[in-house]
């Protein structure tokens, strides 16, 4: 067990009378984005207080606990890049949650499918940066994606640098550029407390998981981004299922599109 651990970010008292509620037209797979929103502002109105709507998931008369914890709705809202960062508010805090349990661990915290840095970021900022003592290892190939159909808008020439400069002052944080599993070459921490995986491919996350899974150590949480998300993600939980069943483990489906399993 490490010998210091940085005090995990204060909850406040639950006040008793009052929800938050959570609402943004951000979701994939709508076919008429108007009439969504009118049925979304339709079902506002019908709705018991503690609902959530956003990033494909509809819900109501929860407790949203993301929106209780004052350290993640200031790290989640300072790192916003884009509409799908505040969509996605549910499956950060599953992020952040899994870091908690993470930083009490022996290893080192790793994510694969980087992007904009937004994930580790937020995971970072939840606990502050000066108290986030782990090192944190960012693997992407930043300037394209080898995933067919899923290049996203920053992905060009460039990314590498820009993501780099997002974490000039986070020394714990190593980048690392190319394609996956051949760039873990580059620098590969022998011990995983946290593991993020979100290539948007079976093939590459399963390579991922061959590479990883024996240095993820008794207790250490892996999250899939894209689980238990249907449509072109479906053959990654086809063959993380295989693998996993294999090996004599369950993934936990999660409503957010997620998976996670705890390393025993």
């Amino acid at each position: 067990m490490p010998a210091a651990l940085p005090p995990l970010p204060s909850l406040p008292d639950l006040p008793m009378d009052r929800l938050n509620n959570f609402a943004t037209p951000v979701s994939w797979g709508i076919t008429d984005p108007q009439r969504f929103q009118e049925l979304m502002e339709e079902l506002k109105t019908l709705f018991t207080p503690g609902y959530y709507m956003g990033d494909n998931l509809i819900t109501w008369g929860r407790n949203l606990s993301a929106f209780e914890d004052p350290a993640f709705v200031q790290a989640l809202s300072s790192n916003i890049q884009n509409p799908s960062d505040e969509a996605i508010a549910w499956r950060r805090y599953l992020l952040v949650c899994s870091a908690c349990h993470a930083m009490q661990l022996d290893g080192d915290f790793v994510e694969c499918g980087v992007y904009l840095g937004t994930g580790i970021k937020t995971v970072i900022d939840y606990f502050g940066k000066q108290r986030f003592g782990k090192p944190f290892w960012g693997y992407d190939t930043f300037d394209y994606h080898p995933a067919a159909n899923h290049n996203f808008a920053e992905q060009r020439a460039g990314l590498f640098e820009k993501v780099q400069q997002r974490f000039a002052d986070y020394p714990q944080v190593q980048l690392i550029k190319g394609f996956l599993p051949d760039s873990f070459a580059q620098g590969c921490p022998d011990k995983v407390a946290y593991l993020h995986i979100d290539l948007n491919n079976a093939e590459g996350e399963i390579a991922t998981l061959e590479h990883l899974w024996d240095r993820v150590v008794p207790g250490g949480m892996v999250v899939l981004d894209d689980y238990e998300w249907a449509g072109v993600y479906r053959a990654q939980k086809r063959a993380e299922d295989q693998w996993f069943q294999a090996r004599g483990y369950r993934v936990f489906p999660l409503p957010t599109g997620q998976g996670f399993v705890i390393k025993r």
